[in-house]
């Protein structure tokens, strides 16, 4: 499945329908009586949060929708029919934006969560209800903005081939591309964990380089994903196999985490010291702790060795971010 976190479309709600100019007569009548009935209403352009739906892939292929017309009145006060509504569905977390404006029209957060973003136009008045009947109303056009940020518990980040796809196919039912190169990962992934009575959802994000707060190779578009993050862990190739050295690349990461915005910045922060059982890694992680002290859990996602007991990290800390305290 292609992943597409960001689209553009134009919405136009349906058009209520005539009212109608009619006049009953029998032989008895001295008077004709006016029995034009009212145009239906036109239907609305409706955007509706969907968890099954995991990207915005379809709305770079169909970028024009429309919402159906309401019906016209006709004689014996018979009203037209209310337009049918076009209901959009997108994945949860996206967030829909006048493209004109760029003023946040909604976030869809929540499952089944619904916003009108074009509401379809008021039908004619006929004449059983007022002398003389009245046009119906057009619907609202406009061009929406739509864009994707995943909603994850947990997002993993880290230089290329720090082994993020590694861990997350280890503590999770997804398998993602694995491979000894840098950049296999090209778009974010969800996994779903299972830990004893506690689920949560971690997202395996792009690699980060140098300037991604800038938009450099992409940088900018996959840290956004984390914004909606409860915590970040930083995966760190602690064996330096990409000829870096560990700390060198927790403090790029630090920087462009910082220089995106606050959001990330004030995040809970877990630090996974990968690739432990490579050479060279124990006397790294000595460094990178005098260095950097804190919440640092050494482990092997190829091995699966401190695997568990980072899960189990993970868990406390969500359970301390989602406390009433907080």
């Amino acid at each position: 499945m292609i992943f597409v976190d960001e689209a553009r479309i134009f919405v136009k709600a349906g058009d209520g329908g005539n009212g109608c100019e009619s006049h009953y007569r029998d032989k008895r009548m001295r008077h004709p009586r006016p029995d034009g009935g009212d145009g239906g209403n036109g239907g609305n352009i409706v955007l509706l949060a969907d968890k099954r739906i995991h990207t915005l892939l379809d709305f770079r292929y169909k970028q024009h929708y429309k919402a159906d017309k309401g019906g016209h009145g006709s004689s014996k006060g018979k009203n037209g029919r209310t337009g049918k509504d076009c209901v959009l569905r997108v994945p949860v977390g996206t967030l829909v934006r006048d493209n004109e404006t760029r003023l946040l029209i909604k976030d869809l957060t929540k499952d089944q969560q619904t916003v009108i973003v074009a509401k379809g136009g008021a039908g004619g008045i006929g004449n059983a209800r007022r002398k003389f009947t009245v046009p119906p109303h057009k619907g609202e056009e406009r061009v929406l903005a739509l864009e994707l940020k995943l909603i994850a518990d947990v997002g993993f980040i880290g230089f290329p081939n720090a082994g993020k796809s590694t861990l997350i196919s280890s503590i999770s039912k997804v398998k993602s591309k694995i491979a000894n190169y840098p950049f296999t990962t090209k778009q974010p992934i969800l996994g779903f964990v299972q830990a004893d009575d506690f689920d949560f959802v971690v997202a395996d994000l792009p690699g980060i380089i140098e300037g991604a707060h800038k938009g450099k190779g992409l940088g900018d578009r996959f840290l956004k994903h984390a914004e909606r993050t409860k915590i970040l862990v930083h995966v760190i190739d602690m064996a330096g196999t990409e000829c870096r050295d560990p700390l060198d690349d927790y403090a790029k990461i630090l920087h462009e985490i910082e220089a995106y915005g606050e959001r990330l910045s004030v995040k809970h922060r877990i630090v996974a010291a990968n690739k432990m059982d490579l050479a060279g890694a124990a006397e790294n992680l000595d460094r990178f702790r005098k260095r950097y002290p804190g919440e640092i859990l050494p482990i092997s996602a190829a091995s699966r060795e401190g695997v568990d007991d980072l899960v189990d990290e993970l868990v406390k800390a969500l359970c301390s971010e989602s406390s009433p305290e907080k």
